[in-house]
């Protein structure tokens, strides 16, 4: 993976959008927003099936974010990415971060051939403290 295009995804101006948040703070959707929250980036959580997380309003799709993400985050199954991709697409975000688990090769190939940017196989928790 190439240092570079990790470094930009990690730029402390960059807004994050979490995709697949959730309330339990067992699950990686919960460890990968607080992580990034507490860690100072603007980041919003994104999830259908819940309105709030940390005390956070938790919107449920990109299009309802008051503002366009930089790096949309996916913690969700891989048929979900696939969505979320062609979502980013007619949105005009250009960054993506597939979470290990997240990833297929059907959304990677989509976002090479539609110029986003993307990052997988690494998790972000860990990229961020190297």
């Amino acid at each position: 993976m190439n240092t570079n295009l990790i470094n930009d995804f990690l730029r402390k101006q960059n807004v994050f959008a979490v995709i697949g948040v959730s309330s339990n703070p067992a699950k990686y959707g919960h460890q990968v927003y607080k992580d990034l929250k507490e860690a100072g980036y603007v980041v919003y959580a994104v999830n259908p099936n819940i309105d709030e997380v940390l005390g956070d309003q938790c919107y449920h799709s990109l299009s309802e974010l008051p503002e366009k993400p930089d790096v949309v985050d996916t913690v969700v199954p891989p048929t979900v990415t696939e969505k979320t991709v062609k979502e980013c697409k007619e949105l005009g975000i250009e960054k993506v971060w597939m979470q290990p688990g997240s990833e297929s090769e059907h959304a990677i190939r989509f976002c090479e051939e539609n110029n986003i940017k993307v990052v997988h196989d690494v998790c972000v928790m860990v990229k961020r403290r190297e």
